[in-house]
């Protein structure tokens, strides 16, 4: 049975393993004294964001090896700015719909610094063509993250009850016109690979949870035991791996072979998840139906089939 976990930190038991024991450790240090300090978590998130510049700087000197090593440290950085401010959100309780959608800004400016500081450096080399092949690369990125996190903020509403149902996700604002634009479009984007069951299946848990409050913890928990592993197989799309990719692909002196990667072989996992996540949605939904009639949710092995 999975154990409730820090609500300061990220869900532990979905969480990506250089995350869990590298990146949030030292975030969550960072965290603290920032805490001390009164800065501000959207400080936190540019501070980041300007380690991603910097880190596209970096990758702009793509046949030296000391630049490649210099970009992968300041992405490394920018990965622990980037789980201390959320951290720090919650921890200070100035979490706000802004705040989210910077810290998703700041995400995208920092992939975007360094594919376009390696698309100047290649195309100069190879040609004109190689914008295309970037730009589609980075397209199939901003899916492929917004399935990620898609799927990792539902996991936290019905396992855990963090954060907001996914209607209201949907439907929220920030205040202000820009952000309300960028909101919607990431929704959209999100909307683009949500799976073909989900909405029954989040229509039959609000139900449930309705009529069944006394139940709400064994069926938030059999949600949890059922999705927690396949939600592990999505991390594969977090920014970690990329990180690592690029570096490794630029220290081999092969960079254009991360950006095949990302167009062929993430769209490929991409595929290969969402066919999963359909059919692990498919057998929790005829779990619920299965019991309905009765007191308990005993749907944990049949969820289990599909994974």
């Amino acid at each position: 049975m999975l154990q409730q976990t820090d609500p300061v930190r990220r869900t532990s038991e979905i969480e990506e393993l250089t995350n869990l024991h590298v990146i949030h450790p030292v975030s969550g240090w960072l965290t603290r004294h920032f805490a001390r300090l009164g800065v501000a978590p959207n400080a936190v998130s540019l501070g980041g964001m300007a380690a991603g510049v910097l880190a596209g700087v970096a990758y702009h000197h793509v046949g030296d090896p000391r630049f490649a090593v210099a970009g992968f440290l300041l992405m490394i950085v920018w990965h622990v700015m980037d789980g201390a401010d959320g951290q720090l959100a919650r921890l200070t309780g100035r979490q706000s719909q802004t705040g989210k959608i910077l810290d998703g800004i700041c995400d995208y400016v920092t992939f975007v610094s360094v594919y376009v500081g390696l698309a100047l450096a290649l195309s100069a080399r190879h040609g004109a063509w190689v914008w295309a092949l970037v730009v589609v690369a980075g397209l199939c990125h901003a899916v492929q993250s917004a399935a990620y996190e898609r799927q990792r903020q539902d996991y936290n509403f019905w396992g855990w009850g963090r954060g907001s149902p996914p209607a209201t996700r949907r439907a929220a604002r920030s205040g202000r016109r820009v952000g309300d634009l960028l909101f919607g479009l990431y929704g959209r984007l999100e909307a683009l690979t949500a799976g073909g069951g989900e909405a029954g299946l989040n229509q039959r848990l609000t139900g449930l949870l309705a009529a069944h409050p006394d139940r709400e913890a064994v069926l938030r928990r059999a949600y949890r035991d059922a999705f927690a592993p396949l939600l592990r197989g999505w991390s594969i799309l977090s920014a970690n791996y990329r990180t690592i990719g690029i570096f490794l692909c630029v220290v081999c002196r092969v960079p254009l072979a991360y950006f095949l990667f990302e167009i062929v072989g993430f769209s490929a996992i991409l595929m290969m998840l969402l066919a999963r996540q359909r059919g692990c949605d498919a057998a929790f939904l005829a779990g619920l139906d299965a019991d309905r009639r009765q007191t308990g949710f005993a749907v944990e092995a049949r969820a289990s089939v599909a994974l």
